[in-house]
């Protein structure tokens, strides 16, 4: 189970949603726990999960409950899907046939273009660029804070995002990439909604999720590079248990080594 401090803290603003702050601590079971309600996938209802068998443990810890209940974990399964080329066009064809104002739909096709071009967590990292960290001479973003100590590093700019950047920054010299004057940070924090509408509209999987690009750019890198601890160092991974699930079979590749290894060649007149 993940014991850093960010992963608790993600999982307690994930509970604070929820109507389980008014009840007593003793009353808290698996059953009450079942019945919560999180958006995203089951590694996010995990999170917030984790969090709260971690505060029972501790009541339990410091006896003000007699015993924590077991909480049950969703099960996880790998995510495989990616979003790749096809699905960014249809996603942003999607969002295109949308009632959006052209600021929303700049700023969907903005974060789309980043998740995939950058392999930065959406939350974490990249909601919170800020211009001041982006070294436009290097075309280097640096990451100043993740969720591990190895996220902190310095990220590569493909060349259209350092143009959407470029635009996006315009003459600002310092501040949030992507200012919000909604939220408490000061900064953009979700583009969930948007995304199920224009993924909806576009007719794709409900288990495709902003954060498959992210496993689509480490997919990319690892097969045009053939080099693991790179990827790692520019994801900000530390596992390379995470890092290896980018390395998928190219049937293709296992076709061609067994013709190759066939007897005598090919047939003749092929």
């Amino acid at each position: 189970m993940p014991k850093s401090k960010t992963y608790y803290r993600d999982g307690w603003r994930l509970l604070t949603t929820t109507s389980i702050l008014g009840m007593r601590l003793d009353a808290i079971n698996n059953d009450v726990a079942e019945r919560l309600g999180f958006t995203g996938s089951a590694a996010n209802t995990n999170c917030a999960l984790r969090t709260l068998r971690r505060l029972l443990h501790k009541a339990e810890e410091w006896k003000s409950i007699r015993r924590a209940p077991k909480i049950k974990l969703l099960p996880e399964k790998e995510r495989s899907l990616r979003l790749d080329d096809d699905a960014e066009r249809k996603l942003l064809a999607g969002a295109a046939q949308r009632d959006w104002r052209p600021r929303t739909f700049d700023l969907f096709r903005d974060v789309i273009i980043l998740v995939r071009d950058t392999g930065m967590r959406n939350q974490k990292e990249l909601y919170q660029i800020r211009i001041e960290n982006i070294d436009w001479d290097r075309r280097l973003i640096f990451v100043p804070d993740s969720k591990t100590v190895s996220g902190i590093r310095d990220v590569p700019m493909s060349d259209r995002v350092l143009n959407l950047l470029r635009i996006r920054c315009g003459a600002r010299q310092d501040g949030w990439v992507f200012p919000s004057k909604r939220s408490r940070s000061g900064h953009l924090i979700t583009v969930a909604g948007k995304f199920r509408q224009a993924r909806k509209k576009a007719g794709l999987p409900k288990n495709l999720v902003l954060y498959c690009g992210r496993h689509d750019f480490g997919t990319r890198v690892l097969k045009k590079t053939g080099n693991l601890k790179l990827v790692m160092q520019t994801m900000g991974h530390v596992d390379v248990k995470t890092a290896m699930k980018y390395q998928h079979p190219e049937l293709d590749i296992v076709r061609s080594a067994l013709n190759d290894t066939q007897p005598g060649g090919p047939p003749a007149g092929t």
